[in-house]
């Protein structure tokens, strides 16, 4: 892999330049993963992103990551364990490196959720690994397009699960078993009751149990995992509220209660006052991958 780099007052413009200085022209259309450093996360996304979008020479399904190094260090490593650079596009390949706790999100959806009042999505964060050739190290809480907070991979997961996205991923429960995701579906019903929003939520699991300690029941293993998958959410809802970014779009389910004004208020004033009910409701296959005769 070879890496180049120039300077400009845009994206488009260093990009230019490196076109000029090149043989042949820079082609950005089949490009698949876009990665950020973290500063300039921080910073905010918002203008790189509409540059993107507008010049029409990156595809808007582009993969947006984050590094949680600087760049230089991150390439550098990256050409030591690979000469290809492929390791980077598998990495995000749902029929390759891919994992459900890692963050999946494109250009599309970042420029979407500026121009929102409730929608805020996550990034995946990720570095150079120590014996492997890139490690994840969970997600970029994204709000108005700048990086605000972080999520743990287990906690983008349940992300992952909650923002309706079907996959299959592990989920450790405490103690006795260890299962995985097969399904899942979540039910949302938003009401305002004494001036305030309340969100009615049904998480509906599927697992297989793939490993276990002892021999427990599975009420015993259906009870903890909906205890543990609980706690995560109940962890991840109260940092969005302090960090006011709805990277679950709640504010989706009062659109029709709440006036354009007022909307625009969503994140400030009304998701953290935000109550929620949350249910878990699992069906537990004690078969794992095991086909019934």
């Amino acid at each position: 892999m070879q890496v180049y780099s120039d300077t400009g007052k845009s994206i488009n413009e260093a990009i230019d330049q490196i076109s000029m200085n090149l043989e042949s022209q820079v082609d950005l259309l089949h490009l698949k993963v876009i990665i950020a450093d973290k500063k300039f996360a921080q910073h905010g996304l918002e203008d790189g992103v509409a540059s993107i979008i507008r010049s029409r020479h990156v595809a808007p399904k582009t993969v947006f990551v984050i590094s949680d190094e600087p760049l230089g260090r991150f390439f550098d490593h990256i050409n030591s364990q690979s000469n290809d650079g492929k390791s980077i596009y598998d990495f995000f390949q749902k029929d390759a490196g891919w994992s459900p706790q890692i963050a999946y999100t494109q250009v599309w959806k970042i420029f979407r959720s500026v121009h929102s009042y409730t929608n805020d999505v996550v990034l995946p964060v990720i570095k150079s690994g120590d014996t492997t050739v890139l490690e994840s190290t969970g997600s970029a809480i994204m709000k108005n397009g700048a990086m605000v907070g972080r999520l743990k991979n287990e906690q983008t997961l349940l992300y992952n699960v909650f923002d309706g996205n079907n996959m299959m991923g592990k989920i450790e429960v405490m103690g006795h078993a260890t299962v995985q995701i097969v399904s899942s579906r979540i039910r949302n019903r938003g009401e305002f009751k004494g001036g305030k929003p309340l969100l009615k939520s049904t998480l509906l699991l599927k697992v297989i149990i793939i490993d276990s300690k002892g021999n427990p029941s599975t009420e015993l293993i259906k009870s903890e995992l909906q205890t543990l998958v609980k706690a995560r959410l109940d962890q991840i809802f109260k940092k969005i509220q302090q960090d006011q970014a709805d990277i679950f779009g709640l504010g989706q389910h009062f659109r029709d209660d709440l006036p354009r004004q007022e909307l625009a208020k969503w994140r400030t004033k009304y998701l953290p006052q935000l109550q929620i009910e949350f249910k878990v409701k699992t069906i537990v296959r004690n078969t794992g991958d095991l086909k019934s005769p």
